[in-house]
């Protein structure tokens, strides 16, 4: 009884025991052997019995090159997925904050409002620092010009007398001042712009997302659950019936 069973299981063995390798290499030979021909290092090669059957398929081992490539380009895969994720993010925002184009045109001026409220304090201050600064220059050219009259060898002789050290830091100190009030103009200026553009663009798009509405070609969902949703439906029609459709899915107002 043991024998037979033995044999049996021999039997069952063989075909894989008298296995084949089998592949076509770059320019279409083919090539047959016992044990993996050295003409199929590089490209994919099948393991077949002695009838012909395939019984598994082999692909070539990788190079480092190769690696390197498919590695970088799951990578760049993966950073377009994260970028289309972030994009329908930002869409059903736009669509779910703004329901017209005028709302976009309201939340820009709000936006807009605080900007144009520091740029007229700057522009109030300048002409107060501007105010200083004339006061400061007079003076000191009273001392530069000998007139002053305060002290040492100055005002009738004509010498010029040194303009005290306070003053002098006060004048430049103010100086400083209109530098860099001139600068936050120019921040502020940017600011502006940048906000403009920003709610430009914005509009640009809920203008897109919505004709894509109308015309029924708006789909916000991850591709993962549209393919799901379409197999779904092919299921369900047969798959010789495939329908084509979109859906629009925003959060309602």
């Amino acid at each position: 009884m043991n024998t037979k069973i033995l044999l049996i299981l021999a039997m069952l063995a063989a075909p894989a025991a008298h296995a084949a390798y089998k592949c076509k290499d770059e320019k279409g030979v083919t090539h047959i052997g016992d044990t993996p021909p050295a003409a199929c290092a590089n490209v994919v090669m099948y393991e077949v019995s002695r009838s012909g059957t395939v019984l598994r398929k082999i692909d070539p081992t990788p190079t480092g090159d190769q690696i390197k490539a498919k590695m970088e380009e799951k990578a760049r895969a993966e950073e377009a997925a994260k970028a289309a994720a972030e994009q329908r993010r930002k869409d059903r925002a736009l669509l779910a904050t703004y329901s017209s184009e005028k709302d976009i045109d309201t939340s820009r001026d709000i936006n807009l409002k605080p900007i144009e409220g520091r740029i007229k304090s700057v522009q109030d201050r300048i002409v107060a620092v501007d105010k200083r600064i004339a006061e400061y220059e007079a003076e000191l050219e009273f001392y530069q010009a000998g007139k002053s009259g305060k002290g040492g060898k100055g005002g009738k002789g004509g010498k010029t007398t040194q303009a005290p050290a306070q003053l002098q830091a006060d004048y430049d100190r103010a100086k400083a001042e209109r530098v860099s009030l001139d600068k936050s103009l120019v921040d502020y200026g940017k600011e502006m712009q940048e906000v403009r553009a920003r709610y430009e663009t914005d509009k640009v798009r809920w203008v897109e997302l919505k004709q894509m509405h109308r015309e029924g070609k708006l789909d916000l969902r991850d591709p993962r659950e549209i393919e799901a949703a379409k197999k779904s439906v092919e299921q369900k029609a047969g798959t010789g019936n495939k329908q084509k459709y979109n859906i629009y899915i925003v959060p309602s107002r």
